[in-house]
């Protein structure tokens, strides 16, 4: 059954409602705009429903529950610590449930128009959605494309009941006694991290050259100590090969330097990366230009090739990240508005919450000196910090960087307690142009984690409080 053959004419579509759509159809509405948001699966999106904020909730009871049971250099001796993971479940979907829905209140308080079905462009000015009950056409002037990202998958993994993806990690109802990560990548080592606390055995197979790659080695160095403390075994270099699936396990064959070798597992969790979902929507019946693995090409204001289309968040090139896709949101939506808004992607963090956490913005110091910068550089320990001491919490770093000829911050690297919190201040500080001698003469409140990042810049500057130079 046809819904309607005549098109309902709006000004601006977004098609995903996830981190990048729901902020992009907010901000486009108090620009005055008449928005239609179109959905197919779940408002908030992968982040908000199986990625984020989920995953975040898991770790945090996986920390919880680590905590408890070795707390006893603090005086804490707990004897008997169980975990009811159903209940964990429940806590862990009770605060999906809390952003979701505070998230659809938010667009219906913005006056956005939420249609749930599947988008389908006709060309460039209209699209169809397809519903439970019909299809019906929408006009528009203005598209902003947020239809995110899925998980790879393995030819020689597909999908089951033992072989899972991200999602299905987030939503096993027992902690396996057994998990294999395929991938050593944020969500590989973020989700592996997580069930070794809850009392898994991991194991995580990353076919580079080491986990994490994206960060420096300083900082997974220590990451791989405390995921080695927790029992966590890591094979590097090692390309997976094959699965046998029973009732009750998996076997998984892996290949390092030319020697086949075999894991069993109750799992195996499969991170080997996300593919843009830009495939079966008629973006070709618009004219839109691709980019290499699918991507949407799009110039400074996330505008495509076909001016009145934009597009944002995974289907773009760059890191895929929540708060990238919010951003670029953002800047599309004043685009259409008119404003010189343009992305400027220098201040934007990139955090991984292992244990413990790290965080990075800006340049690092090998990325600065790539780029021609001659640089000074700040380290400062957590172990020299009075909150990092009575938290019992001293494994890690601050370090900045800076240019040598004025102290100005090109970025900055945290891997500690705390650093997914702790790096915005360095964003701050890059993003406003910011010296190493603005960071020193902030006064920080004593004793806070925040004191690390100036101990971090006086080190630069060379006049340290806490710490011994050489003269």
């Amino acid at each position: 059954m046809v819904v309607g053959d005549f098109p309902i004419e709006t000004e601006t579509i977004v098609i995903g409602s996830g981190p990048g759509g729901y902020v992009a159809a907010i901000r486009a509405a108090q620009l005055g705009q008449k928005v239609t948001v179109i959905e197919k699966e779940y408002v908030g999106g992968v982040c908000l429903n199986v990625g984020c904020i989920p995953s975040k909730a898991l770790i945090s009871v996986g920390h919880r529950f680590e905590n408890a049971k070795h707390s006893d250099d603090m005086g804490i001796v707990a004897k008997e610590v169980t975990l009811d993971f159903a209940k964990a479940q429940a806590f862990k979907d009770s605060v999906v449930k809390k952003l979701t829905g505070g998230v659809a209140g938010l667009l219906k308080g913005n006056n956005v128009e939420v249609v749930m079905g599947d988008a389908y462009l006709n060309d460039a000015n209209t699209l169809t959605v397809a519903t439970e009950s019909g299809s019906q056409k929408y006009s528009f002037k203005n598209l902003i494309i947020a239809t995110g990202s899925r998980p790879v998958e393995i030819p020689t993994f597909k999908f089951t009941k033992r072989v899972i993806n991200s999602t299905g990690a987030l939503n096993l109802q027992e902690v396996p006694n057994k998990l294999v990560v395929i991938g050593g990548g944020y969500i590989g080592t973020e989700l592996g991290s997580a069930y070794a606390n809850l009392g898994a055995e991991v194991t995580i197979l990353e076919g580079g050259k080491d986990i994490l790659a994206g960060f420096e080695k300083q900082m997974t160095a220590i990451v791989k100590k405390g995921l080695k403390k927790k029992g966590v075994t890591i094979e590097v270099e090692a390309l997976a090969q094959g699965v046998e699936e029973t009732e009750t396990g998996v076997t998984v064959s892996y290949s390092v330097k030319g020697e086949t070798k075999t894991v069993e597992a109750d799992y195996v969790l499969v991170t080997v990366g996300r593919r843009p979902n830009t495939d079966d929507m008629g973006l070709e019946e618009a004219g839109i230009e691709f980019a290499e693995r699918g991507l949407i090409k799009v110039d400074k204001q996330c505008r495509t090739n076909v001016s009145n289309i934009y597009a944002i968040g995974d289907v773009v090139a760059g890191l895929q990240l929540a708060h990238k896709a919010s951003y670029e949101g953002k800047v599309a939506a004043e685009a259409i508005a008119g404003e010189k808004s343009i992305v400027d992607y220098l201040a934007i963090p990139a955090v991984c919450f292992t244990d413990p956490e790290m965080a990075s913005v800006g340049y690092s110091e090998a990325e600065a000196k790539e780029n021609g910068y001659d640089v000074i550089v700040g380290k400062f320990a957590f172990g020299a910090n009075g909150r990092a001491l009575a938290l019992n919490e001293t494994e890690g770093f601050v370090k900045l960087v800076g240019r040598k000829e004025d102290g100005l911050v090109l970025g900055g690297q945290i891997v500690g307690v705390g650093a997914s919190d702790m790096i915005a201040e360095i964003a701050l500080a890059v993003e406003t142009g910011m010296t190493l001698e603005d960071v020193a003469m902030t006064i920080h409140a004593h004793p806070t984690l925040g004191e690390i990042v100036m101990e971090a810049a006086e080190v630069a500057l060379g006049h340290p409080i806490h710490m011994v130079t050489k003269k």
